[in-house]
């Protein structure tokens, strides 16, 4: 008869899950046909209590000056960060390919090199002359930056201990592989095992360490989510390939705020911060033109200014053309019927209509409602909407102007570019000195900056009264 100890274990080839009967399928990984029988079950062991090497302090004597933000010399990746890079800290660093994660971050290891910081730089998707010649391209060379290019874990832990540096760059995890796992290279074994040698190495050397990480093409980060909770912090790295702007966004941050957002311009010398990036989503202009409106979004806390443009054309099919770029198709479809059935602009619905943002900057706030409407409408009628004008102000189906939040921020960041004009929902607060601001309470009110619809709009309002 068998020992309960000797019955059969399985083991999943792509995570490493564990089970003691036969299952089709991980249900940790979600992967089919990968649980394959590894022998014995493990036996449940207990460890006895073991002598402690550095016992528990009250919270206040524990020494906070060691683990202090070190400025990374990249102002907007430092504002993502809370400061900095901090010592023996882990950060992940996720994009598309091509969006400019490489580019950044051989400017932050020669910068940091720059500062007699001892810095290793390891590659696993290029050749070291590849890196050599971006380097040479955008300016990142430096005395104490070491480059290497290495897919073997053992080899890349030998090279900690041989360079002995301040900051690690690893691009990327996903091509690194240790030989006493079973999986090929960016499987979820193998990730695992990476990410986890690399975190206890950082932990103990002080070493602050920057892993590149792949995202699958539903824009999720690829490997296991334990990845994500191991390391200190998350980020995301966003941008159109075909704009010049990107976006460093805080996904998790252990030393920070998750809401801020860094902005940067990728040109062909390289990636520079973006201290004021509105100009990116403008268009400068000496006349109004119908069927453009300005507003203010906020990415994370800071506020952006961008221009929404819309065209409206008769349509030669019996089902009109809808097309949208950097807005979301279904807020624009309801800011269309709002229009419809609250504004009472029938035309709209039998022709083509065309909206898009200007620079590349995508607004899926619904503060942008008010601006997209405005857009329509002014294309609908021909007229432009009035000069330094900025609109704010979620719109409901109702046709009700609701309230948003960071109200004074926008309308701050509006005044600082320039612009005199602002509509608002009603009761958003104190306005910046200087600034003239309208308050509407919907759709019909709003109208009432545009010659075509003023007449009518403050019909309505005198018989509201």
């Amino acid at each position: 008869m068998a020992r309960k100890t000797d019955r059969p274990a399985y083991r999943c080839s792509e995570c490493g899950w564990s089970t003691v009967k036969w299952l089709g399928r991980c249900p940790e990984c979600h992967a089919w046909g990968t649980v394959e029988e590894v022998g014995g079950a493990p036996a449940v062991r207990t460890l006895p209590a073991s002598r402690v090497a550095s016992p528990a302090l009250p919270i206040g004597q524990v020494d906070g000056a060691a683990v202090t933000a070190r400025s990374t010399g990249v102002p907007e990746l430092d504002r993502v960060l809370g400061g900095g890079l901090v010592p023996g800290a882990v950060v992940l660093l996720a994009g598309e390919p091509g969006v400019g994660k490489s580019t950044l971050l051989l400017d932050v290891a020669a910068k940091a090199a720059s500062e007699s910081r001892p810095t290793l730089y390891i590659t696993g998707e290029e050749s070291a002359g590849q890196v050599r010649m971006r380097a040479d391209r955008i300016g990142a060379l430096a005395d104490h930056l070491y480059l290497a290019a290495e897919t073997d874990l053992s080899s890349v832990l030998g090279q900690l201990d041989t360079v002995k540096p301040a900051l690690l760059v690893l691009d990327s995890v996903q091509t690194v592989a240790s030989g006493e796992i079973d999986g090929a290279p960016g499987g979820m074994a193998q990730v695992r095992e990476v990410a986890g040698a690399l975190i206890r190495a950082s932990k103990e050397r002080g070493m602050s360490t920057v892993l590149v990480g792949h995202v699958t093409k539903d824009g999720a980060i690829a490997g296991p989510r334990l990845l994500e909770h191991l390391v200190d912090v998350v980020l995301h790295f966003e941008g159109d390939r075909h704009a010049r702007l990107r976006l460093v966004r805080g996904v998790k941050n252990r030393y920070g705020a998750t809401d801020e957002v860094g902005c940067f311009e990728l040109h062909d010398e390289g990636i520079t911060s973006l201290a004021d990036p509105s100009g990116l989503f403008l268009t400068r202009r000496d006349e109004p033109v119908p069927g453009t409106c300005l507003t203010v979004t906020l990415e994370g806390r800071r506020p952006l200014v961008a221009e929404v443009q819309s065209l409206t054309v008769d349509s030669q099919i019996p089902s009109p053309r809808r097309t949208t770029s950097g807005l979301e198709n279904s807020r624009v479809s309801m800011m269309l019927a709002v229009l419809e059935q609250r504004g009472q602009i029938a035309a709209l619905g039998k022709n083509d209509i065309y909206t898009a943002t200007v620079g590349g900057v995508r607004l899926s706030e619904p503060a942008a409602d008010l601006a997209v409407a405005l857009a329509l409408a002014s294309a609908a009628s021909a007229t432009p909407l009035p000069k330094n004008l900025v609109a704010i102000g979620e719109v409901g189906l109702a046709g009700e102007v609701r309230r948003v939040t960071g109200v004074q921020r926008r309308l701050a960041e509006a005044s600082r570019l320039g612009f005199g004009h602002a509509l608002v929902p009603v009761d958003s607060g104190d306005v910046p000195a200087g600034m003239r601001v309208l308050e509407v309470a919907n759709i019909g009110e709003a109208l009432g900056v545009l010659p075509a619809y003023r007449a009518e709009s403050t019909g309505r309002q005198k018989a509201r009264r």
